[in-house]
């Protein structure tokens, strides 16, 4: 068994889009309207046939009120890897990111936290 799509739930689909593609660097894999809304998957271009990360409307009653509070405790919605925290980090700032957790060496990771502009905090990490 493995991981075949996993998700965030977003405000703004297409600002999700604009901002996982255009300021992160996924590639959109599927976009497929689903009544009001759409089946919008994006990729790591290191890994195209990888898993999918679903960027889902957060429509839902229960969902605004998680997503507040995730955010209110300084919870990432999820985490990705990167080769380099601290070059990401500074790559991302000068792209307009606002960051909640600086670069830090958290033993096993080096981790910082920002916004992802659709109500979501998203860790980085680096294994040390």
């Amino acid at each position: 068994m493995k991981i075949y799509v996993t998700g965030v739930f977003v405000d703004d689909q297409q600002k999700a889009l604009d901002f996982y593609t255009g300021t992160l660097g996924f590639v959109a894999k599927h976009d497929i309207p689903v009544g009001g809304a759409r089946w919008l998957t994006v990729v790591s271009p290191e890994d195209p046939e990888g898993t999918e990360l679903l960027l889902e409307p957060d429509g839902h009653p229960a969902v605004g009120p998680y997503k507040k509070a995730l955010v209110a405790d300084g919870i990432p919605a999820t985490s990705f890897q990167v080769a380099d925290v601290r070059e990401e980090y500074e790559r991302l700032r000068a792209l307009g990111v606002t960051f909640t957790q600086e670069p830090l060496d958290a033993g096993t990771v080096t981790m910082a936290v920002f916004d992802d502009t659709c109500g979501n905090l998203i860790q980085i990490v680096t294994p040390a």
